[in-house]
């Protein structure tokens, strides 16, 4: 007998079916006994009267919460079952694998759920949970929407490598390893490879993979390692072309998550799925510090010329009550806090041609349009106190003809909690990294 989904029970009301799922609850009752199962579709009651079988009634008095079980029986309708008016009269039962007792902790009690970081090493658990459950079905929407739109707009996908000879950005937040008998470092970015892509002539370009950042923070939006989100894009004309991909493109994979969950966000979430109007407004870095002083709020003395995230967070607020949006573009950064690679304003050189994106008051995407001279190029580089032996493969590529280009990079772990209203990275991703975890 073929497997039926519990979603697709409801169909096969008179039919005898195989359900197999997770025993979520268990009343077991003086003549009767309920089990209600779950696979990854819903959940289903299954009833069973124990004076039918003994020995069965007996057996599945010692299952487990949790239990993973094959079921047979027939589907009838019961207008008194709240699970969609219909039930499994058992027949026969295969425990696949009785759940221990008693569990780590209990993933559907309606009792408050242990400290996330001890859900962290139980994490297996705690991805049995509902609201788990439908946050990787919306990602997975989410990443079909953006190659999609990708595609639809000439992109091309590149798998860049994740071991490098060299430093992918600066010098900080490196993983350094051992390869063979010399060092190697685990990738920043594809930054460096993407912009190789423009010079190959492949013009549009996407990467979704791993990144790897040896920061040791333990903030609620870092991570030593997250799935990145990247393009980049030749003959723009300024970073204003990036910037009004990037918000169409948002705008798009929003709208196919909100089309395809939004019903169940609002319901797992206590979200309503927004789909952000486009344009996204734009503020200048200028702009954004006269924001910041007209509200009252006073940035550290380190971050000069440069936002934390208690600014970013004013300069949503600001923004969410002028404009009424969620998303806004800080453009036109200073040289002092970008890359050397950005490329500068012909009419003002203190002053790049990049972009962050804030959302829900969260930094969750740095842009630009890139150098692509290379004279231009190699002088921003020693200027920055950069080692040209270090970085001349990378400049190599600007030698013999290469395009106006620009692109960014996204962190899909931020965009998700951005898009659910999560409050910590940790809930976002299928298992984190950080400073003090490895495990499991």
């Amino acid at each position: 007998m073929e497997r039926t989904l519990i979603g697709d029970v409801k169909a096969k009301i008179g039919e005898t079916v195989k359900v197999q799922g997770w025993l979520q609850k268990l009343r077991d009752q003086k003549s009767m006994q309920f089990l209600i199962l779950r696979d990854r579709t819903g959940l289903v009651q299954a009833a069973f009267w124990k004076k039918g079988d003994l020995e069965l009634a007996e057996k599945i008095s010692t299952l487990g919460t949790e239990s993973a079980l094959t079921v047979t029986g027939k589907v009838v309708e019961n207008a008194s079952v709240k699970l969609g008016g219909l039930e499994i009269q058992l027949e026969t039962i295969t425990v696949e694998n009785n759940a221990e007792a008693p569990l780590p902790f209990e993933p559907f009690s309606s009792e408050a759920l242990p400290a996330l970081d001890f859900r962290q090493d139980w994490r297996y658990m705690d991805l049995r949970r509902t609201q788990n459950l439908l946050l990787f079905q919306a990602q997975t929407t989410l990443e079909m929407a953006m190659r999609e739109y990708w595609t639809q707009n000439g992109f091309i996908e590149i798998h860049s490598p994740k071991i490098m000879g060299s430093p992918s950005e600066s010098g900080a937040e490196l993983f350094e390893l051992t390869y063979f008998d010399r060092k190697a470092y685990l990738a920043q970015s594809p930054q460096f490879y993407k912009q190789m892509a423009m010079a190959a002539g492949f013009e549009r370009v996407f990467e979704v993979g791993p990144v790897f950042r040896a920061d040791p923070s333990f903030t609620s939006r870092h991570m030593t390692e997250f799935t990145g989100l990247d393009m980049e894009m030749s003959w723009i004309d300024s970073h204003e072309d990036v910037m009004s991909f990037l918000e169409n493109w948002l705008a798009y994979a929003f709208q196919r998550v909100k089309d395809e969950h939004g019903e169940q966000i609002q319901e797992q979430f206590g979200k309503e799925m927004a789909v952000p109007s486009v344009p996204f407004p734009r503020v200048t870095m200028d702009e954004a510090l006269n924001i910041l002083a007209e509200v009252g709020y006073e940035l550290p003395a380190e971050k000069k010329g440069d936002l934390d995230p208690g600014g970013e967070r004013a300069v949503a607020r600001y923004v969410k009550e002028k404009y009424d949006h969620d998303f806004v573009f800080l453009i036109d950064w200073p040289i002092s806090v970008r890359p050397f690679y950005h490329m500068r304003h012909p009419d003002n050189p203190e002053l790049t041609r990049s972009f962050d994106l804030i959302a829900g008051g969260l930094e969750i995407t740095t842009g630009a349009q890139r150098e692509h001279r290379y004279d231009v190029l190699r002088s921003q580089a020693l200027e920055a106190g950069l080692s040209l032996e270090m970085t001349q493969y990378y400049l190599d590529f600007f030698r013999y003809g290469c395009p106006p280009h620009g692109g960014f990079g996204m962190g899909l772990s931020r965009l998700l909690m951005v898009m659910l209203g999560i409050e910590n990275i940790r809930e976002t991703v299928f298992l984190f990294r950080g400073p003090n975890r490895l495990n499991p």
